[in-house]
């Protein structure tokens, strides 16, 4: 038989609950225009380069037989590397500016998987699905540079250049219980001086780059 104290102590643990309150997040909105301090290079995958992986798949094994290979349209590489809207306009990935804050937190002590979910760039327009940052200022050049391929080879490349001074606004969202305005503009700006967008920039995962897609914060 079950003594008083012992009901008592098993009535105490069934009343004891623990309530949890989930509070809705705190989005707020922030725009910042930026300016390149360094040319901004484009590499968009090619619709044809597309298009040769996917009959390349779809050959399977005879896909290599008796194949030659076409001569190289440098004008034509050079205008699919870059992301241009039915609009006319020339667009960023958002996604080149949402990775490098999210890369820039290592630099400030913050922990990239809680800003994975804290930090979004809106976008201005979509580019084959993709959402871009519209560029407000600038256009491309054509640049033509060697580089080294995955099996060490020397190849050449065609690529849209944008001068130092192309300009854009970028729209960022972010969880105000996680970042302060404050801290999303400094994050942006480690962006911009030390992560860089694009190719050749800093972060680059295959290289130390070239200095290229860096860009300051400018008044509104």
């Amino acid at each position: 038989m079950a003594t008083a104290t012992k009901k008592k102590k098993e009535s105490a643990t069934k009343t004891q609950e623990t309530t949890m309150v989930i509070t809705p997040p705190k989005f707020r909105t922030a725009l910042f225009r930026i300016q390149g301090t360094a040319p901004y290079v484009q590499n968009k995958f090619s619709t044809k380069a597309k298009q040769m992986m996917h009959d390349t798949q779809e050959a399977g094994s005879t896909a290599k037989k008796g194949k030659k290979r076409e001569p190289k349209d440098f004008q034509r590489c050079y205008e699919e590397a870059m992301y241009r809207h039915r609009d006319g306009w020339h667009g960023i990935p958002a996604t080149s500016f949402r990775c490098g804050m999210i890369s820039a937190c290592r630099m400030a002590g913050f922990q990239m998987t809680r800003a994975k979910l804290s930090v979004f760039v809106e976008a201005d327009g979509f580019i084959d699905g993709k959402p871009m940052v519209k560029i407000t200022k600038g256009k491309p050049q054509y640049y033509e540079d060697y580089t080294r391929n995955a099996t060490g080879v020397i190849d050449l490349r065609a690529r849209p250049m944008w001068d130092p001074g192309w300009q854009a606004e970028v729209r960022i969202r972010f969880d105000a219980d996680q970042f302060t305005a404050t801290d999303v503009a400094n994050l942006l700006l480690r962006v911009g001086q030390q992560v860089g967008i694009g190719e050749g920039r800093p972060d680059s995962k295959s290289s130390c780059g070239q200095g290229w897609g860096l860009f300051e914060l400018v008044n509104q």
